[in-house]
């Protein structure tokens, strides 16, 4: 049996609403921008600030004063799928409602501010407790949960770029289990000067990448639970898969054989898949295109958004599900979502899109 995608929302450089985000990639305009003087990265160069975005202003003035970006994303993100934004949503059963949330580190700007702080404050080393909070790793997948009464498993992956394919596997396996009825899943990531500068001195090619924040979150559930609750079901997450690249030489190798595995795993062939959610180079791309060819719709969410980190995958993912709503030629079929990792991961998640011929089951 597999797990249901029942919902989503995404807060990007398109906007802090999911139709935003979806009307963007449609459109296929980018909402890469020059940054004004009060938003978070300085800068002369385009990038995905998510536009308008203030943490008290959003979120509100209680339990926000010592907040950092990246949980204030994330808490605006899950309450917008849990508010109703889109799909129409109910209420949540917090304790049967899990939550995943995949990173990288953290939040950059926290963990250096924060060790700063230890060698240049009054002695002795007056830190901001406070603020201690905000360099754990885990901060901002524990605050979502306490902040809308989620009290099922909670979970923070690393996997960087892949991490929001780390999300998805980790969900899907606490709902196969039964350690929670529904799991809210997806990644995060911030835009802030140390992360700008920790990017552009890691880059062995030296050339800039437009960077972008944000969050993307889904509900995995079954499709019967989902039916029960007036719940629409988007996709089937059919399978994933991740190898370990030793070299970048071998992406294409490993990705093309994520490609098999999950396929197989799907018990689908090239023909089925509709769509490639990847932001990835042409080189990198040799290994899938061997496997499933060159006709499969493209979606490409960075030439879009930017480079958003953490949550690249989750918004390829978010990516796909508005591209299949938006064409019938993806009904029953399949759309692979594809990501590597610079510190040597790739990985691949097959989702089959509900035939409305079938009511929605795969």
């Amino acid at each position: 049996m597999t797990v249901a995608v029942s919902g989503w929302s995404a807060v990007s450089a398109a906007g802090m609403a999911a139709r935003e985000f979806s009307d963007s990639i449609l459109a296929g305009l980018t909402r890469l921008r020059v940054p004004g003087l009060d938003e978070p990265v300085p800068s002369d160069e385009p990038v995905g600030c998510v536009p308008g975005f203030d943490i008290r202003g959003t979120l509100g003035r209680k339990n926000t004063r010592s907040m950092d970006r990246i949980t204030a994303l994330a808490v605006l993100a899950v309450g917008r799928l849990l508010a109703g934004e889109w799909p129409a949503e109910q209420e949540s059963d917090g304790d049967h409602t899990g939550l995943v949330l995949g990173t990288s580190t953290g939040s950059v700007q926290s963990m250096m501010d924060f060790t700063r702080d230890s060698f240049v404050r009054d002695k002795p080393y007056l830190v901001d407790p406070a603020r201690f909070p905000n360099a754990i790793m885990n901060r901002a997948a524990g605050q979502s949960a306490i902040w809308y009464g989620l009290r099922g498993p909670n979970a923070t992956v690393a996997g960087g770029q892949v991490a929001g394919l780390f999300a998805l596997r980790y969900a899907e396996r606490l709902h196969r289990y039964g350690h929670a009825r529904s799991v809210l899943c997806g990644a995060v990531e911030e835009l802030s000067p140390q992360r700008t500068w920790l990017e552009r001195h890691r880059r062995e090619d030296g050339e800039p990448v437009p960077l972008g924040e944000g969050c993307a979150v889904f509900r995995l559930e079954s499709a019967e639970d989902a039916g029960a609750r007036g719940r629409p079901v988007l996709a089937h997450l059919m399978a994933t898969a991740f190898r370990v690249y030793p070299s970048p030489v071998e992406i294409p190798t490993v990705l093309a054989d994520c490609a098999r595995s999950v396929l197989k795993a799907a018990d689908a062939s090239a023909a089925d898949v509709w769509a490639l959610a990847a932001d990835l180079t042409d080189a990198q791309l040799t290994g899938l295109t061997q496997v499933i060819g060159n006709g499969p719709r493209r979606i490409t969410p960075a030439a879009i958004l930017g480079d958003a980190g953490a949550a690249s995958a989750a918004f390829e993912v978010a990516a796909a599900l508005s591209h299949a709503e938006a064409d019938r030629a993806s009904d029953g079929r399949l759309a692979l979502v594809a990501s590597v990792d610079r510190d040597g991961m790739a990985g691949v998640a097959a989702l089959r899109l509900p035939s409305a011929s079938k009511g929605g089951t795969p």
